[in-house]
């Protein structure tokens, strides 16, 4: 009897670590967390809504879509990961998230990097993108003009990082 309970007890600890490792949130900019990222995006007005009425959406180079790829500079070896924009039904929706694949084209694709701590600043609200560009906490590449035409759904984008749940350990 004593070693049917053992049985059960291990049996036990190990759903417990099962179910406790399957709820786990991704890691923070891993092909996982882009894709809660994509949904949080098209969750979030500013971002769906300000950024099809400005024109933002529409400046897609003629592929159906715009890409912000994000990175963090202290995972040198993670791979970048990306949110592919589109408009659909008169929004900007995110339409996919996950690894970064394909050239940019910063006509119209954006590259943000930063070091982890600063991407949690930003995301908490800390400092705006402004700021954040202007002490190089945030590299940025892409259409300037465009971005400054923005800001405040720049700022809702910086924020959604904080939004979604992600560990600190570097994606692999």
């Amino acid at each position: 009897m004593g070693a049917i309970r053992r049985m059960n007890a291990l049996a036990g600890a190990a759903m417990c670590a099962a179910v406790s490792a399957a709820s786990a949130a991704p890691g923070l900019m891993s092909a996982e967390w882009a894709r809660e990222a994509c949904q949080a995006w098209n969750a979030d007005p500013t971002l769906t809504t300000q950024l099809h009425t400005s024109g933002w959406v529409a400046n897609d180079r003629q592929r159906g879509y715009k890409v912000l790829q994000v990175h963090r500079t202290d995972c040198a070896d993670s791979p970048r990961v990306e949110l592919r924009i589109a408009s659909r039904e008169g929004k900007a929706m995110c339409v996919a998230g996950g690894r970064s694949e394909g050239k940019l084209d910063f006509a119209a694709d954006y590259a943000m990097s930063a070091e982890t701590r600063r991407w949690r600043e930003m995301g908490r609200g800390e400092y705006g993108p402004m700021r954040a560009m202007l002490f190089g906490r945030l590299s940025f590449d892409g259409p300037m003009g465009e971005a400054m035409g923005n800001m405040g759904p720049f700022e809702s984008f910086l924020l959604l990082v904080g939004k979604v749940p992600g560990e600190p350990a570097c994606p692999r």
